[in-house]
């Protein structure tokens, strides 16, 4: 079919299909695809599927059908490594069989026994029964959340499937399935090539190797990783060069990283901050409290001769000191807080990284798909002479050599935003009798964009000779072009021009060559044909978010590849303050202490190359910032890596990018990186308020047990009453709070100091402040009660419910520490829902029910007696909540005082 377009000259002639990879000809061979060196098909392999891997009529692959990809994976098992087993039900019961809570219920059942209690001994079991039951629904629960989290972070695979291209899980990948690679992807299985163009892959966690080897299509083969030249790609290998697709041949633990036996679960993962904490403070707490386990015990059978009741006494004690919730509320914040980020469709692929999330003061974001919808569309055509043309109308004859060369330099089968909207353009502009510029004739070598030159160029066969299309950063073609100084300042005027109103310009060239091709396309004469801008829509969501950050104290900064003034364009519609830019060649030329400094007011960084953002997030480091980058390609690793927080694309990003960053964003939107954060906050806040909860709790606990030890009163609480307590706290600090909502000032308050312990010293004290004025309430009822005619087992009653109801109201006050009580109790919590009224009816049990009460030493209480436990709770209550606003504004006020002091020191 000839084609019609004037002024495309040689340009004018037959392409690839846009469909598949490779096309048959007459001469038997298999032209190219998308942008790349002629690629060959290799032949068949000995497989039933094979038969038909390409579709007789199109030579297209069609790879195998879902029923038979799901019959593979059913007789061969998922493509995955081995890896730790689910922990089963038994095992988490074996694992909590070792805690110290559960020994110290267990030998104070065991003295029971020996004293002849066998009730006060059943019922202790008993407990101890419910407090396994409740860690192993709870761990559980974590279990499947986790399960959860790895079926969604599995590596994603592009497979063939039905003819149709389809994104799966790694795991789902099947002994058969053809798989499409391009650069920046992990090979999910071993394969043969059915097709290479240009490939490398990075072998190097097979080989050890760390220099690509160059692949080519071919048979399967008996060779191992490492060799050039190899038609075979392995599982775990990174491509790093060019595209191809092959079919794969082994899985899982048959892939070649399967026999060496590499597992990711043997990979060693640095303990998160806070774990770390959690260890130290569970050790001091756990140390204190045997020292004065130890201390009662010996104290109790010298002073009174009972060494099995001091020995019931001091287990009693040592379960009121000892934290056992602390690493639970942990691990159960972590992995639900993972959960809750990944319905934002958000993946946390580190736990550190929610802890870090509260503490980011810098975000440095990219522009194109992440600020934009990455929707690229050309607006504008612009001939060397300055004429312009706007598009959606039929493009003026002057402008179609213009589009056609476009066209020609992008990939025939384009998945670039930029070379999507090439391929829009002339199909929208085609006339009667026209195909596409460049169907039906063949492409011999592409150019790759290189840090060198920022423009790609394509060869085509024209006749017996070759004719060659660019297009790239005007700056990039200008120098291709050989254009003298005079040219070069008006085309730097009409880029300006046209980037200033928001577009991204290319420029576009072409050349003609006979003979050979050479290595360097700037051997080519090309011919300027003009320039091409494009626009990206900002995303409707980015100024609003953006907006949140900067009343949350996070400076975005924008670091983009595009021109100044695109970047200074779409940062004045996101919102971004600063009219500053440090381009590229800038950023080459300051040292990295002027750097340091350059980034303390720089928002907009333009004409950056991957490798540089690298310094950036080093420059910010060191200027103390706390720094959460976003990436998706495979020369961002090092950068996603260096930042506090790294956000891979999950869209966009490749493979290597995912891996090396903490938290993948599955729609790439920059609305979820400040929901993230958001989220970040509200959990580190509400681990907080759990912990704060924890101390406060244990303090009326803990003198309550010591109180008549060291006074000489009746002994109030033993093993049994600390184990009930404990069926009280464990659910309501691992469940409750963690399902608190966000505090009303969660983004407008400054990042928290990421070296801010999690019990800082404020949190200590208002625990203390809390906790003794519960041990003062309790230990008044504790102390008067006797005088108004009570029996030991009536005060001890009344005690042990005022110090429930207590709690209570602890938990009540905890809940919110911006809030007041009222608005804390409307805000739905359906966890507090649930437990408050168990914990009600447990009680009630306790104090009405005879066998019970007999059971934990209680006797029956006047209705005058039962109003002095709520009436308790409802006095801690109301004095907390009239101390918390002054204790917050005496917090705030020390706070801005410090900062005052240390802003001085900084001065002088």
């Amino acid at each position: 079919m000839q084609v019609s377009h004037r002024g495309l000259g040689p340009l004018a002639g037959r392409a690839l299909p846009l469909r598949g990879l490779s096309v048959a000809t007459d001469a038997g061979q298999r032209e190219s695809g998308p942008g790349h060196a002629s690629m060959t098909l290799a032949p068949d392999r000995a497989d039933p599927v094979k038969a038909r891997m390409t579709d007789p009529a199109t030579s297209l692959p069609v790879g195998l059908t879902q029923a038979e990809a799901k019959a593979r994976l059913a007789a061969e098992g998922p493509n995955e490594l081995p890896k730790a087993r689910r922990r089963s039900p038994l095992r988490i019961i074996l694992d909590v069989l070792r805690e110290p809570m559960l020994a110290l219920l267990l030998a104070g059942g065991v003295v029971y026994l020996l004293l002849g209690n066998r009730e006060e001994a059943l019922i202790l079991l008993a407990f101890a029964g419910l407090s396994v039951g409740i860690t192993v629904v709870q761990e559980a629960r974590t279990e499947r959340v986790l399960e959860a989290l790895r079926d969604l972070t599995s590596p994603r695979a592009l497979v063939i499937r039905d003819g149709q291209r389809q994104r799966i899980a790694g795991r789902d990948v099947a002994r058969g399935d053809v798989i499409v690679l391009a650069e920046g992807d992990r090979v999910p299985a071993d394969a043969a090539l059915m097709t290479a163009a240009d490939l490398s892959a990075d072998e190097s966690l097979l080989t050890g190797e760390a220099v690509p080897v160059r692949k080519v299509a071919g048979a399967e083969t008996e060779a191992g990783p490492g060799g050039e030249d190899q038609p075979m790609v392995y599982s775990g290998s990174l491509i790093v060069r060019g595209t191809g697709m092959a079919c794969v041949t082994a899985t899982g633990t048959a892939s070649e990283i399967g026999r060496i036996g590499t597992s990711l679960g043997q990979l060693e993962t640095e303990t998160p901050h806070l774990q770390r904490q959690m260890r130290k403070l569970v050790i001091v707490f756990a140390a204190v409290g045997a020292a004065v386990s130890a201390a009662v015990v010996v104290l109790y059978g010298l002073l009174r001769g009972g060494w099995l009741e001091g020995v019931l006494a001091g287990i009693a004690v040592g379960m009121s000191m000892l934290p056992e919730e602390f690493p639970m509320v942990l691990a159960v914040f972590m992995a639900m807080g993972a959960w809750r980020i990944s319905k934002v469709r958000v993946l946390t692929r580190r736990a550190s990284a929610i802890e870090t999330l509260g503490a980011a003061s810098v975000l440095c974001t990219d522009k194109t798909g992440t600020l934009t919808e990455n929707r690229m569309t050309i607006a504008e055509l612009r001939l060397p002479d300055g004429t312009a043309a706007k598009t959606g109308e039929a493009l003026p004859e002057a402008f179609r050599e213009l589009a056609a060369a476009g066209v020609m330099a992008s990939a025939p089968e384009p998945f670039d935003p930029m070379e999507k909207a090439f391929h829009v353009l002339s199909k929208a502009d085609l006339r009667s009798g026209e195909t596409l510029p460049g169907e039906g004739r063949k492409l011999v070598r592409s150019y790759p964009l290189s840090s060198a030159l920022l423009a790609m160029s394509q060869a085509w066969e024209a006749g017996k000779g070759w004719q060659i299309a660019a297009k790239g950063a005007p700056e990039a073609v200008a120098v291709l072009c050989r254009l003298d100084q005079a040219t070069r300042a008006t085309l730097t005027a009409q880029v300006d021009q046209m980037a200033g109103a928001g577009l991204r310009v290319l420029g576009v060239a072409e050349a003609s060559q006979q003979g050979s091709l050479p290595e360097d396309p700037r051997v080519f004469r090309f011919q300027f044909l003009g320039l091409v801008g494009l626009a990206d829509p900002l995303r409707a969501s980015v100024p609003d978010a953006v907006a949140q950050c900067r009343s949350a104290g996070i400076r975005v900064i924008m670091i983009t590849g595009d021109y100044p003034a695109t970047a200074q364009a779409i940062a004045g519609e996101a919102g971004l303050q600063g009219d500053r830019v440090i381009t590229g060649p800038d950023l080459a030329s300051l040292s990295d202490a002027e750097l340091a400094t350059a980034v303390k007011d720089v928002t907009i960084f333009a004409r950056i190359m991957p490798e540089q953002k690298l310094r950036i997030v080093s420059a910010l480091k060191a200027a103390g910032a706390v720094v959460a980058m976003t990436g998706d390609g495979v020369n961002d690793a090092p950068s996603l890596k260096a930042a506090h927080i790294g956000i891979a694309m999950g869209g966009r990003g490749t493979d290597v990018a995912r891996e090396a960053a903490s938290i993948v964003l599955l729609d790439d939107d920059f609305g979820s990186i400040v929901t993230t954060v958001r989220l970040g906050r509200r959990i580190y806040d509400n681990l907080r308020k759990a912990m704060s909860f924890i101390l406060a709790v244990h303090v009326p606990i803990a003198g309550l047990a010591l109180m008549p030890l060291l006074f000489g009163m009746p002994i109030l609480f033993g093993p049994m009453h600390i184990a009930f307590l404990e069926m009280v706290i464990d659910p309501v600090c691992s469940l409750v709070f963690e399902a608190e909502t966000e505090e009303d000032d969660v983004m407008t308050r400054k990042p928290r100091p990421p070296t801010e312990p999690l019990f800082s010293g404020p949190t200590i004290v208002w625990s203390l402040v809390q906790g003794a004025l519960v041990l003062g309430v309790t230990a008044t009822i504790f102390t008067l009660a006797p005088g108004y005619g009570l029996t030991t087992d009536q005060v001890r009653g009344m005690t042990f419910a005022a110090l429930v109801f207590a709690i209570v109201a602890l938990i009540l006050v905890d809940r919110s520490r911006s809030s007041s009580i009222l608005t804390a109790i409307t805000r739905p919590n359906r966890a507090l829902a649930v437990v408050l009224p168990i914990v009600g009816a447990l009680l009630a049990v306790t104090l009405f029910w005879q066998p019970a009460r007999d059971l934990f030493g209680f006797a029956a209480l006047d209705p005058v007696h039962l109003a002095v436990a709520p009436l308790a709770g409802l006095t801690v209550l109301v004095v907390l909540e009239v101390i918390k606003p002054i204790w917050r504004w005496s917090v705030q006020g020390t706070k801005a005082a410090m900062a005052s002091t240390s802003g001085k020191r900084a001065v002088h």
